[in-house]
């Protein structure tokens, strides 16, 4: 290395992490279960049912029928590079919605939390926060170095909640992808390794029974915790709680 031609720095004693192997992860407000279509797709099925919006930005659905739903789930947990979780709510004992880790990079220490679809019943409650902590301890835990977060640009409330939860806004790919037979911009977000510290005494603060009334509201927002966390804020977004 010389002054003109810079190199990045050594990484020195780091190894590859295991890929994710789908054990139950546990939280204080939510269960994370390996996806099964034979277990989980009716129950989730009529947690979305009458709420197509739900599907919106996502690469699939609304989906017709229970059938179809459940054919779908059957599908997409045969491939090998993703891993779903079927995310149970402890509060209402019932399953919400799900989550998958994907574009696992071992070699290279990175990996994406994605495809993540939470009914309205799921949507801003104590369990959906706990199951994206919980994927991303599991993920920091394992030993990688980045976990990503990547949306439509169009989809503010994904982009906000990237924010909540401390990963940091790195910019919009144009014109990524078609989804549907549409354009898709594509935001990126991310947390390293060096972010997870504070960002789980953050989350650990906001997840304490202490942190909520009795009606189960938050007394300090995650956003007001993870902003000091945060590398780079949306320019679009502002007052994320």
């Amino acid at each position: 290395m010389t002054a003109d031609r810079p190199v990045g720095e050594p990484v020195d004693g780091w190894k590859p992490p295991p890929l994710p192997d789908g054990v139950t992860l546990a939280g204080r407000y939510a269960r994370l279960e390996t996806l099964d279509a034979d277990r989980h797709a009716a129950l989730l099925f009529r947690a979305f049912d009458q709420h197509d919006w739900v599907w919106d930005y996502m690469p699939m659905g609304p989906f017709a029928s229970a059938a179809q739903f459940h054919r779908w789930i059957r599908e997409i947990t045969a491939r090998n590079d993703l891993l779903f979780y079927a995310i149970y709510d402890n509060d209402s004992a019932a399953y919400g919605g799900f989550a998958a880790f994907l574009r696992m990079k071992p070699e290279t220490g990175s990996i994406e939390v994605g495809y993540i679809a939470l009914s309205p019943t799921l949507q801003k409650t104590r369990a959906a926060t706990d199951a994206i902590y919980l994927m991303m301890d599991w993920a920091f835990r394992a030993g990688y170095r980045r976990l990503e977060w990547k949306c439509d640009v169009l989809n503010a409330g994904s982009r906000r909640a990237a924010q909540r939860f401390g990963f940091s806004f790195e910019g919009v790919f144009v014109q990524a992808t078609l989804v549907k037979g549409r354009n898709r911009d594509t935001a990126w977000f991310a947390v390293i390794d060096k972010d997870w510290p504070a960002l789980s005494q953050a989350f650990e603060f906001w997840l304490a029974e202490s942190n909520f009334t009795c009606d189960r509201q938050q007394k300090e927002a995650l956003g007001d915790l993870t902003r000091f966390v945060r590398r780079a804020d949306d320019p679009d977004l502002a007052g994320v709680r």
